[in-house]
């Protein structure tokens, strides 16, 4: 048979069940069923499997530690390999990969550009983007560190964990914000809303709205930022590209295994 690339068409019966069972366990661990653990004949009947079929599936994934029975009920619940499965998935996912799509999508939405930063141990580091087409854009560079208390990708970065450096803050421009406890009160409001902003604080002329990026756990794990020039990257603007902005690094966070679609309520 030749071989064209794609996945086969024709399904494996038994594997089909085996899933079924899977999915029927993770479906009780969700409704608190026992402590996540269901019977062989309950598992059949959510399944429609007959119960010796199951009975018989439960014996095969728990030999692989796909499940495990719970020998004082004699119940089964998920096993732990599954988790290591799933650590081994995320540990092969490529963050810039996974979000070039989005990134792309943000600029083209936008017109403005985009950037992907990864949290660092004081700030956060651009590890991609898209540049705006405009003849007149913010220019975004690999490798580039976001100031903590000077940017909106900075700011996300304290929000969720980062931590400023000791001593007297930076002024970059008559913008930035030098005074800790009024930046503290910004990086609360931050968190509450679910986006960060900044309007001429690090470079008088652009401005920049960013947003969370989580991985499974909930730990943040990149931050999405549009920049553009003031004069055109307005207030106006840059309420019109926040759906876009939160769209899209929810897309991502979903991407990476985190369960919800929003981090928090729409807020200014």
């Amino acid at each position: 048979m030749p071989r064209t690339g794609q996945p086969a068409i024709r399904h494996v019966a038994a594997v089909q069940r085996a899933v079924a069972v899977l999915d029927a366990l993770a479906e009780g661990d969700e409704d608190g069923a026992a402590g996540g653990a269901l019977g062989t004949n309950e598992i059949a009947r959510r399944t429609g499997i007959n119960a010796s079929t199951v009975s018989r599936l439960l014996a095969t994934l728990a030999d692989a530690g796909l499940v495990e029975h719970v020998a004082g009920s004699g119940r089964y619940r998920l096993g732990v390999r599954l988790l290591q499965l799933g650590n081994a998935v995320l540990a092969q996912l490529d963050l810039r990969e996974i979000a070039r799509p989005q990134l792309a999508a943000l600029t083209e939405a936008t017109g403005e550009t985009s950037t992907l930063s990864a949290p660092g141990e004081r700030e956060a580091i651009t590890v991609d983007y898209v540049q705006s087409p405009s003849f007149v854009r913010s220019v975004a560079q690999i490798g580039r560190p976001s100031i903590a208390h000077a940017t909106a990708v900075g700011k996300v970065f304290l929000a969720w964990g980062g931590r400023l450096p000791e001593g007297p803050l930076i002024e970059f421009t008559a913008r930035t914000i030098v005074d800790r406890e009024r930046l503290a009160a910004e990086i609360e409001q931050v968190r509450a809303r679910g986006y960060a902003r900044a309007t001429g604080e690090r470079e008088v002329e652009v401005s920049a709205i960013a947003a969370p990026v989580f991985e499974a756990r909930g730990e943040l794990v990149a931050i999405l930022g549009v920049q553009g020039p003031s004069a055109r990257f307005d207030e106006q603007a840059m309420q019109a590209a926040l759906p876009q902005l939160r769209d899209r690094a929810a897309a991502i966070s979903s991407a990476l295994g985190f369960g919800e679609t929003s981090t928090s309520e729409e807020g200014r």
